[in-house]
């Protein structure tokens, strides 16, 4: 442990202050941020900071060249002694248990839950040798995105209570409720497509966006089925009910659709919102075109409408 014992008196003679040094030395050994630079959409950090000898050889710290007041620099040595010596050591605990922490940073697109996968195999022998009571754990974002996709499972229950329930609302049906219902899977088609083409994870975010992908193509359905109970309320026969309601629906179905797709584009190159824009993108776009065709023939079949 290096202490540096800064002279007040002389320190403050030649225009040196405490918090200026703390600055140059924070700079000097660790860097500070003095800019941003932007590749593609990620925005890299410029880093000031001395040169590895510098950062690294305590031999040269006394020889340091700290800014004055008056524009001028002094050496480290003149305001300030060194001194070495010990320090109590730090044992860190995790859930209340001492833990040693090994860090890794990913260098390109991979996604982490991915290396992690890949990782785990090789370090099975080493989890298999350990000693009673000791543990071997994945954290870090792994293990955030693990919970949050738990959170999500635990409020899927609900959201399936209080889609029902809003469904049954608008179509006082349990029959067509049911049959809105089973158009929600038809985006999943879409979504795995996609993220396999885009080389996309199907991650916390991506989760996030299957949901609410599941909301837009159930409020397509209800368009579509409600047009076609007003159609056989109005007095058209049911088959042709079935037909002019599809037409009729189209376009609004469509251009909504695109709508939200060419919004997702933008956000498709972000790192941390990308897997979500394309699950979106990819299954609306997919269960928008299954809807129109896949619907209308579920219909006729569930309340067995024939051609007349």
């Amino acid at each position: 442990m290096v202490y540096l014992n800064i002279d007040q008196d002389r320190a403050r003679a030649l225009g040196v202050s405490t918090a200026n040094l703390s600055k140059f030395l924070q700079s000097s050994l660790i860097g500070s941020t003095v800019s941003q630079y932007r590749e593609d959409n990620e925005l890299i950090e410029i880093l000031l900071r001395g040169t590895r000898e510098e950062r690294t050889e305590l031999s040269l710290l006394p020889s340091l060249a700290v800014p004055t007041e008056n524009g001028q620099s002094v050496s480290l040595s003149q305001v300030a002694t060194l001194e070495y010596g010990f320090e109590e050591g730090v044992i860190w605990h995790r859930n209340r248990l001492p833990n040693v922490t090994v860090r890794a940073d990913i260098y390109g697109k991979e996604q982490p839950a991915t290396l992690v996968q890949q990782i785990l195999p090789t370090l099975e022998p080493v989890r298999a040798e350990l000693p009673d009571g000791y543990l071997l754990e994945v954290g870090g974002t792994v293990e955030d995105s693990t919970r949050g996709q738990n959170s999500v499972k635990a409020g899927v229950p609900l959201f399936i209570v209080v889609v029902l329930t809003l469904l049954m609302i608008q179509l006082r049906s349990f029959s067509r409720t049911a049959m809105v219902f089973l158009t929600a899977p038809l985006g999943l088609i879409g979504v795995t497509l996609f993220l396999l083409v885009f080389r996309q994870p199907f991650g916390f975010v991506a989760m996030l966006g299957t949901i609410a992908l599941s909301g837009m193509i159930m409020r397509n359905s209800v368009i579509l089925v409600d047009q076609i109970e007003q159609d056989i309320k109005a007095g058209h026969k049911p088959w042709d009910a079935i037909i002019e309601a599809t037409v009729r629906r189209f376009r609004p179905i469509v251009l909504t659709a695109l709508a939200a797709v060419l919004a997702m584009i933008p956000l498709s190159r972000s790192v941390f919102f990308g897997p979500m824009a394309v699950a979106i993108m990819g299954g609306l776009i997919v269960a928008t075109a299954l809807t129109l065709l896949f619907l209308p023939a579920l219909y006729a079949a569930w309340f067995r409408v024939k051609k007349t």
